[in-house]
């Protein structure tokens, strides 16, 4: 479930200014620039000023989606070691019953 959330945190990263891509606020159709860590989601630069995000920490999108990428990548090397580390079991045990 983490990197499902981390993955579609990803996807925010396709959103680049002169692209096509860039997203708007729903509220007030200004760019999603910053990610309310709190809350887990894009906001934009008024949605900063509202109090249903004032007392967050708020970091640039930018910034979010590259250590979600980070981590995503971390959980992947990991993921991969692990399954090298159960196809030479599943190696072992072959050899062991022939």
């Amino acid at each position: 479930a983490k990197i499902i959330a981390i993955a579609q945190r990803l996807s925010l990263r396709g959103a680049r200014p002169g692209l096509g891509g860039d997203r708007l606020c729903p509220t007030h159709g200004e760019a999603l620039k910053l990610f309310c860590e709190e809350d887990g989601t894009p906001i934009c630069l008024v949605c900063r000023e509202s109090q249903a995000h004032r007392a967050h920490p708020v970091v640039p999108i930018e910034e979010a989606a590259e250590e979600d990428k980070e981590k995503f990548q971390a959980h992947l090397q990991i993921l991969r070691d692990r399954r090298e580390k159960l196809l030479e079991l599943k190696t072992a045990e072959e050899r062991k019953s022939q």
